[in-house]
């Protein structure tokens, strides 16, 4: 989780409600769970806290997911939101050429998620093929930022998927490949306006040099949108640019200025 300085928080009395997604940290499986129930976790646990409808939504990789079902909240911040390569409104063309950017490890792994999701926790446990990147930690999914982020990372002693993981990365990972990449019940790149008066609630951030997340397909959701998303690529940045000194601060900053 990216963290702002104590100094802006108090600054801008502000808090943040951060919470275990389904089969990671302490939180129960749900075996069938989609974007629309994780929506609906968010609401409910919004509604147990008193939190009402104004609050911002931060989403972060698998995470972003979240987001584009949660656009009627205050605001909305994605950052290098998983994209989903085979959701209709992408040209054929664009998904495709955005699928082979990935290292083979991860080009197959996507397709087992979408094509044969009960094969998921197989492939990625067996050792005749290439697994995930992320599980197998593999270095060809990381730019070269992102290996500098993550070296002072682990200096720092700033690695908790231990505990985020605790449960297995078959209720964690595996079922979020499958969410993620699966058949959605709806399209972000085919949603209409959701803001009736075209006020600009929804941030996308995105590094250009991103291995994880290719950076082609945000750029067409970003121009298609272009009414009610405000899009920020930032050059020579790959999947962890959001633990950048200085960058959450940038982020949260840029999301609260657009309401004032």
């Amino acid at each position: 989780m990216m963290l702002c300085g104590q100094e802006l928080v108090e600054e801008l009395g502000i808090y943040f409600v951060s919470y275990d997604r389904p089969g990671y940290g302490e939180s129960d499986p749900h075996p069938s769970r989609t974007v629309k129930s994780q929506v609906s976790d968010i609401e409910e646990l919004a509604d147990q806290l008193g939190l009402g409808s104004k609050f911002y939504l931060i989403g972060y990789s698998l995470g972003g997911q979240l987001g584009w079902g949660c656009l009627k909240l205050a605001g909305v911040t994605l950052l290098t939101p998983a994209s989903n390569y085979w959701w209709p409104g992408f040209p054929s063309n664009l998904s495709t050429e955005a699928l082979y950017k990935h290292p083979p490890c991860d080009y197959w792994s996507l397709r087992v998620a979408h094509y044969a999701p009960w094969l998921t926790h197989w492939w990625n446990t067996q050792n005749w093929f290439p697994i995930l990147g992320a599980i197998s930690k593999s270095p060809h999914i990381l730019s070269r930022e992102d290996k500098e982020v993550v070296a002072k990372l682990i200096a720092k002693g700033v690695d908790n998927m231990e505990h985020v993981r605790q449960q297995g990365e078959y209720e964690s990972l595996h079922r979020d490949l499958n969410v993620g990449f699966g058949n959605w019940e709806f399209d972000p790149v085919e949603m209409e306006n959701p803001f009736t008066n075209n006020e600009v609630s929804v941030h996308l951030w995105q590094g250009d040099e991103d291995i994880l997340v290719p950076a082609i397909l945000q750029r067409y959701i970003a121009e298609r949108h272009s009414s009610w998303i405000q899009y920020h690529e930032l050059a020579g940045s790959g999947h962890f640019f959001p633990y950048l000194d200085g960058m959450a601060d940038t982020i949260v900053k840029t999301m609260l200025n657009d309401k004032e």
